[in-house]
C-alpha cells in the first residue's frame, strides 16, 4: 500500500492561489475515499475537505468557495486547489485514506 504524500505547499500571498497534491494507495482510495485537513500552529487539526471514491466532494463551511477537490485515478493523485487565501489559511497540510496520515505540506499565507 502507497502511504500518502503530499506536495504543493509554499509561501504565497494572500489573496494568492496554491494547488496541493497527494499520492493515494489506490485499493484504499476506492475503500474509503479520502479527505484533506489543516492544522494551524496552536490549534487543532480540523477538516477541509473530503473525496469520495465515486467523486462526490465535500467541504468545510470555511473553506467553501475558495477550495476544490479533485482527482486523478490514473496518476492515483488528489488535488487541494485553494484560491484566494489568507494569512487565516497558514497550516500544516495534511491528506488522509482510511487510517493512513501523509506527513503534511506547510503552506504560508502573507499578509
Amino acid at each position: 500500500q502507497v502511504q500518502p504524500v503530499e506536495s504543493g505547499g509554499g509561501l504565497v500571498q494572500a489573496g494568492g492561489s496554491l494547488r496541493l497534491s497527494c499520492v493515494v494507495s489506490e485499493s484504499l482510495f476506492r475503500r474509503y475515499g479520502m479527505g484533506w485537513y489543516r492544522q494551524a500552529p496552536g490549534k487543532e487539526r480540523e477538516l477541509v475537505a473530503t473525496l469520495t471514491s465515486g467523486g462526490t466532494a465535500s467541504y468545510s463551511d470555511y473553506m467553501k468557495g475558495r477550495v476544490t477537490i479533485f482527482g486523478d485515478n490514473a496518476k492515483r493523485m488528489v488535488y487541494l486547489q485553494m484560491n484566494n487565501l489568507s494569512p487565516e489559511d497558514t497550516a500544516v497540510y495534511y491528506c488522509s485514506v482510511g487510517h493512513d496520515w501523509g506527513r503534511g505540506t506547510q503552506v504560508t499565507v502573507s499578509s
